[in-house]
């Protein structure tokens, strides 16, 4: 070998270490370092999370280039060190947050609880709003007059309020167990089948309308019980109905400008 291979055969190393050590173009997949070699050169965190971002960036970027073909498999980094990383970096933010609110907003630690009396106002803890809502929707519970019994006027009801409320639990849990049975589609984005995604809109403004209306004893003199009772059932179809139309034209428009080449596989209904 002469002193002119000698030299370029340094010139590749060094450009190599270059390339390799954070500081320039990642490394291609054959020249990608393995754990010991990464391990010995890395320099904290800082310079983990520039590789693990360029080489994502750069193996989408060439994909993107070479094919058309948009339904492959996802590339991936292990999961040590670059995801366990990532992921404890995450936690400790968030622990941290929480441990920070905790010290210095501490909660007010109210009377001791009396078992003798029954609070005035009587509520679960917040995710189940929507089940005491349903139990609270006495007003729909029809008056019925069946084989000359009692009438109307006089109150006769076909089940008492309280089991009416648990049918209602039922019959809504019910539907959203049956949904998926329904919707057997392969749509990975709400704007390829805007009614399924209209109905989940739906779904969920009737969980938050009916959770206000599970407050109806506290906020009953800023709204009237009647009134939230309407608004509860009024708009989460207008909620869907608003979200099914702007879904619609973005089928066409927006949508199908940014994902030109993911329409070009599977087109737009």
């Amino acid at each position: 070998m002469t002193a002119t291979d000698d030299g370029d055969d340094s010139d590749d190393s060094a450009d190599r270490a270059v390339r390799t050590d954070g500081t320039g173009v990642l490394a291609p997949d054959d020249e990608t370092p393995t754990w010991t070699e990464r391990k010995t050169r890395t320099q904290g965190l800082s310079r983990l999370t520039y590789e693990y971002f360029e080489r994502a960036r750069r193996e989408d970027e060439d994909l993107r280039q070479e094919s058309d073909y948009v339904e492959r498999d996802v590339l991936a980094f292990p999961a040590w060190p670059h995801e366990t990383i990532r992921n404890l970096s995450l936690a400790c933010f968030f622990v941290g947050m929480i441990l920070f609110l905790a010290g210095t907003l501490p909660p007010h630690i109210g009377a001791p609880a009396n078992g003798n009396e029954t609070p005035a106002v009587i509520l679960p803890d917040w995710y189940l709003y929507w089940s005491f809502g349903l139990l609270k929707l006495g007003p729909l519970n029809p008056e019925l007059s069946i084989l000359g019994g009692q009438t109307a006027a006089e109150g006769a009801k076909l089940m008492t309020d309280r089991t009416y409320g648990v049918v209602a639990n039922l019959v809504v849990v019910g539907i959203i167990t049956i949904v998926p049975f329904l919707n057997k589609g392969s749509a990975r984005r709400p704007v390829e089948q805007p009614f399924w995604a209209a109905v989940g809109v739906a779904g969920v403004t009737f969980a938050f309308t009916i959770s206000v209306y599970s407050l109806k004893n506290i906020i009953s003199g800023l709204v009237d019980p009647h009134l939230l009772l309407d608004l509860s059932f009024l708009l989460p179809p207008i909620a869907g109905v608003i979200a099914y139309a702007v879904l619609r034209s973005m089928q066409e428009g927006y949508m199908y400008d940014l994902n030109r080449r993911y329409y070009r596989l599977r087109p737009p209904k």
